[in-house]
């Protein structure tokens, strides 16, 4: 990660902000590749904002990636993060959907 002005975290959400305002998604080797990180620095990145989202009582702004083999939602450790932060979700689509609108509309 890199010791410029802004720090790694604030780099991650305004990438992720930005996708958002545009109702875009990406997947997390692209997010990973465009950062210059490895995906695990990626994800462990993606659990401290869902941390910081819970905490805060924001939409999930993690909620824009989407895994590549379950094309549209996030991998399941996004519902898993989210569910250890104590969010019970019934429908993953019909939930990441709205933490999506939510970012956009927030």
């Amino acid at each position: 990660m890199n010791n410029g002005a802004m720090s790694d975290l604030e780099t991650l959400s305004a990438r992720l902000m930005d996708l958002a305002a545009q109702w875009k998604t990406v997947t997390y080797g692209a997010l990973a590749q465009s950062l210059g990180w490895r995906v695990s620095v990626l994800t462990a990145a993606l659990e401290a904002l869902m941390e910081e989202d819970a905490a805060q009582g924001r939409p999930f702004r993690a909620a824009v990636l989407e895994a590549k083999l379950t094309p549209g939602l996030p991998a399941p450790g996004f519902f898993q993060k989210a569910a250890a932060l104590g969010v019970e979700i019934k429908d993953p689509l019909t939930f990441v959907m709205a933490e999506r609108e939510s970012l956009v509309t927030r």
